[in-house]
């Protein structure tokens, strides 16, 4: 059976630093026999989380939008990667806004024990960042890892890519590109 490979980008910026490298991730999964899927999210519309009072008890956000249908993948996934540029010390605002929308489930898994996660799930946090403030790296990485806790994902590999600024910047680090590559075929095993 096939490794089902979910990646999602948070950077608003098309084709840039953030995009090459899950595109790096995803492929070198998808040449050792993975399937994988890549979402956009400033491609996508939803909304950020409004905190519902009539919230359903089960996880699943009442609120019908272009977010459920990457809830839908992530719950049938093996692996997450997740993408995201810094932007004010931390992940960006699309990036934000689509993990405050798990609220519904981790209500449901932590406070009203409704939820059963269908399987366990590998994850990967990959973040890029013009200046080299590792608290910026930091920051990013405990929000990522919340989201990872909530949706039953151990954070098994992260790519922290530092004094990237410039759009392809990326190209002029293959240490990165390199590790991008193998984070992907670790995937697979």
């Amino acid at each position: 059976m096939k490794t089902k490979i979910i990646g999602i980008s948070g950077s608003p910026r098309r084709d840039g630093n953030t995009e090459i490298l899950l595109d790096r991730v995803l492929d070198a999964a998808k040449n050792k026999g993975a399937d994988v899927k890549k979402f956009v999210l400033n491609e996508l519309k939803f909304s950020a989380c409004q905190e519902c009072d009539n919230i359903r008890k089960d996880g699943i956000c009442i609120v019908q939008d272009d977010w459920q249908k990457i809830f839908a993948e992530i719950e049938d996934a093996d692996a997450i990667v997740l993408a995201s540029p810094v932007f004010f010390g931390s992940v960006s605002a699309q990036t934000k806004m689509f993990i405050d929308r798990f609220q519904c489930l981790w209500l449901a898994k932590d406070i009203f024990k409704t939820y059963k996660p269908k399987k366990k799930k590998n994850g990967v946090f990959i973040c890029v960042e013009a200046s080299d403030r590792k608290d910026f790296f930091e920051n990013a990485k405990s929000i990522v890892k919340n989201l990872f806790a909530t949706i039953d994902t151990d954070y098994k590999f992260e790519l922290l890519c530092s004094g990237i600024d410039a759009k392809s910047a990326i190209n002029k680090k293959p240490d990165c590109l390199k590790r991008a590559s193998e984070i992907g075929e670790k995937l697979t095993k």
